[in-house]
């Protein structure tokens, strides 16, 4: 004879306690939503803007250095000093690049996704 679940004193059954061994039953899984050409054309404007704000930032540095050169009597700070004006002024150019080229790049990401999409056909 088969067991039957216990009863309360009302005569309802008792929740079952979950087996904290049990595996969870698996989420459907959905995929996220793709991103939209306003997603694009907003990354491309934040990026470039990003690009213009580094690009004043260079020249800002370079203007600073090139009118405070750095000169010491010890050959070693003067050696550091050189190494951290390269190292900076090459870091703000950098990040110029990489704004300008990543807002670029989602540029032609915003133009190719207006165009509609070409189905192939099976040859």
């Amino acid at each position: 004879m088969p067991s039957d679940p216990p009863m309360a004193a009302a005569g309802a059954p008792v929740p079952a306690v979950p087996d904290p061994a049990a595996p969870e039953p698996a989420a459907p899984e959905t995929a996220p939503p793709r991103k939209g050409p306003l997603s694009f054309l907003t990354g491309a404007l934040t990026s470039g803007l990003l690009a213009w704000f580094c690009l004043g930032l260079s020249g800002r540095v370079v203007g600073y250095y090139a009118e405070h050169p750095p000169h010491y009597d010890a050959q070693i700070a003067q050696s550091i000093a050189t190494a951290l004006k390269t190292l900076l002024v090459g870091m703000c150019f950098l990040a110029t690049f990489s704004f300008a080229f990543i807002g670029i790049g989602l540029l032609l990401t915003f133009l190719r996704s207006l165009r509609p999409a070409v189905t192939e056909k099976p040859s």
